[in-house]
């Protein structure tokens, strides 16, 4: 069993996060052996997203054995990525993590968050413009994975994104069955 922590902060961006979300969630359903953790950033399980959609966290950050987590996944937005930046709890989950070598995830303005944490790798992919001021080299690409930390660009590229978070899992037959799926195969997009 994988455990994967998605903490969800107001302001994230709705795409992004219900793209993590929902592509974990068929990665299950397809057989990966995944526990998905959907963690209030706040108090309240009510998290308003950029476009004032109000979606329902399982549980509260501070309720999570942050022991027992295998992998995280931050959704971009600026407004959920300064809430995640802001928060002491998510900068240390991420060192946390990194010093494990355990997956780290983000895409969009999220990449800050993880160079405000110091675990931002040397290479990586952010929504373009948010690279300002981050140690390292933005590419131009959809979705970056070096060693433990998976970037990716933004709203459009949060499938790709989510798929890679399974692939690097090491849920490869589910990963091979999502891209037939949903017709990634089919139309021959590459990422």
């Amino acid at each position: 069993m994988k455990n994967i922590l998605i903490p969800m902060a107001n302001g994230a961006e709705d795409i992004e996060l219900i793209s993590i979300i929902d592509v974990l969630s068929r990665a299950k359903q397809y057989g990966a052996n995944l526990n998905i953790i959907c963690a209030s950033l706040e108090d309240d399980l009510n998290v308003e997203l950029d476009t004032k959609m109000v979606l329902k966290a399982k549980v509260k950050l501070s309720e999570v054995d942050l022991n027992s987590i295998d992998a995280i996944a931050l959704a971009g937005g600026f407004g959920g990525m300064t809430n995640l930046k802001n928060s002491e709890k998510i900068k240390s989950i991420l060192q946390n993590l990194n010093s494990q070598k355990k997956l780290i995830a983000a895409i969009c303005a999220s990449p800050i968050v993880l160079d405000n944490a110091g675990v931002l790798s040397s290479e990586f992919t952010c929504y373009p413009g948010c690279e300002k001021g981050l140690k390292g080299t933005r590419l131009n690409e959809p979705v970056v994975v070096r060693d433990n930390i998976i970037t990716s660009a933004g709203p459009i590229t949060s499938i790709y994104f989510a798929l890679t978070i399974v692939r690097e899992l090491g849920f490869i037959e589910q990963y091979n069955g999502m891209l037939d799926g949903l017709l990634v195969n089919q139309f021959g997009i590459k990422f």
